[in-house]
């Protein structure tokens, strides 16, 4: 049998073991890449895959994103809200000052539409004083001015009133003042006798003072 040529001469030189191994291996990355996002080689398809710590960057960022939105969200929301509740304090502060005032004056007037008609003769003196400390102005003026004539003829008649008040109401009010319109029922008796009860109505000017209030004026209507 004859011997072939040498197959070697006619065959194609195998190509070096090292050389296949480099690349199959080797990965390209690109001018300006981050290698921490480069991936991994997978197994015999020699695809690349995302790293977990590059794809858990990727998720993160919007998700912060959005508790960031809603932070802000709630921060304003709470501002509102406190702003609104601030805002309702003071309207529900202010409306109780205002009732305050409101019945500081009545009161006043009923005390002193009390004091006027509430007169003895043997507590004169006393009875006069306590309608000039509750009263101010030129009424308090005009009163004192008149005070010894009056309590002249209340010990010369020996009288003796008691006042009653049956009602009294804001007929009008201002910020420091208010007119207060007040009944009352008096009766009354002098050294010749006890008189019919009699029911009379007043206007009565009230007037801020300081942390309370005094009688500033005082009109009798029918």
């Amino acid at each position: 049998m004859a011997v072939e040529p040498d197959d070697a001469d006619n065959t194609e030189q195998a190509a070096d073991p090292s050389e296949v191994t480099e690349a199959t291996s080797e990965v390209t990355v690109a001018d300006g890449d981050d290698v921490d996002g480069v991936g991994e080689v997978d197994g015999e398809q020699g695809e690349v895959t995302d790293r977990p710590g590059r794809r858990w960057r990727r998720l993160a960022r919007p998700r912060l994103s959005r508790v960031g939105g809603a932070l802000v969200a709630s921060a304003v929301v709470v501002a509102t809200l406190t702003g609104l509740a601030g805002w309702l304090g003071y309207q529900a502060y202010d409306k109780h000052e205002a009732q305050v005032h409101r019945d500081l004056f009545v009161q006043t007037a009923r005390q002193g539409a009390v004091n006027l008609t509430t007169i003895s003769y043997f507590e004169i003196d006393a009875d006069v004083q306590r309608i000039l400390d509750s009263a101010t102005g030129a009424f308090r003026d005009d009163f004192e001015k008149r005070s010894k004539p009056f309590i002249e003829v209340v010990k010369a008649a020996q009288s003796q009133s008691e006042g009653t008040i049956s009602e009294a109401g804001l007929e009008s009010v201002r910020r420091d003042s208010a007119q207060v319109l007040v009944a009352v029922a008096v009766k009354s008796r002098t050294a010749a006798g006890e008189q019919s009860p009699r029911e009379w109505r007043m206007r009565i000017n009230v007037q801020a003072v300081g942390d309370g209030a005094k009688v500033s004026n005082v009109v009798f209507v029918p």
